[in-house]
């Protein structure tokens, strides 16, 4: 049997959580894109980069936990994704939209990481480490974002010209981060 990788079938909550967490990482993923579009249609360069830039990040989020399953030879199904939000009327509801989509994806985790605690899944339980602390980064960043856009108070130029002056999220260290399957984009 040369040649033949073992994969484990999916026998536990946790590996099943594992594979709706990249579906949820990937949802959020393709909802940030919707957001950058807006922006960059209005002409609106930095906050359109800036969710161009967290889409990304969430994209690699969801590759990082196929790497983990992986490496585990635990069975990978990619699942679909949601239609995305693309209507809005004032662009503060994009940020608290994002804003919200940070708060579900740390609840996400959070439970993620409780089942494996339950389980006694402690590779991962180790592995998830990662993902709370950055999501705590996610939710207080976008929290950032979203002040400082109430503070502009519909004027974009300011909210531009703050991220020029301050690329919010830009100098976090990765190092620690987990693999991402196919390489980080």
């Amino acid at each position: 049997m040369d040649g033949v990788v073992n994969i484990v079938p999916r026998t536990s909550r946790a590996q099943n959580l594992f594979e709706e967490q990249v579906g949820n990482e990937l949802a959020v993923s393709q909802q940030y894109v919707a957001i950058a579009v807006w922006f960059d249609q209005r002409d609106l360069p930095r906050l359109a980069s800036y969710f161009y830039r967290h889409s990304l990040k969430k994209r690699n989020d969801a590759m990082r936990i196929v790497q983990y399953m992986l490496d585990n030879n635990i069975e990978v199904e990619i699942p679909g994704v949601p239609a995305v939000r693309n209507t809005f009327e004032d662009p503060s509801e994009l940020v608290a939209l994002a804003l919200e989509k940070e708060r579900a994806v740390t609840d996400e985790v959070t439970a993620l990481s409780q089942t494996l605690r339950q389980d006694a899944d402690y590779l991962g339980e180790e592995f998830m480490r990662w993902f709370l602390a950055e999501q705590v980064e996610q939710v207080s960043e976008m929290t950032t974002v979203l002040d400082v856009m109430d503070r502009a108070q519909g004027n974009m130029f300011d909210m531009e010209d703050y991220l020029e002056r301050d690329p919010v999220g830009d100098d976090r260290n990765e190092s620690a981060a987990p693999r991402v399957a196919g390489g980080k984009l």
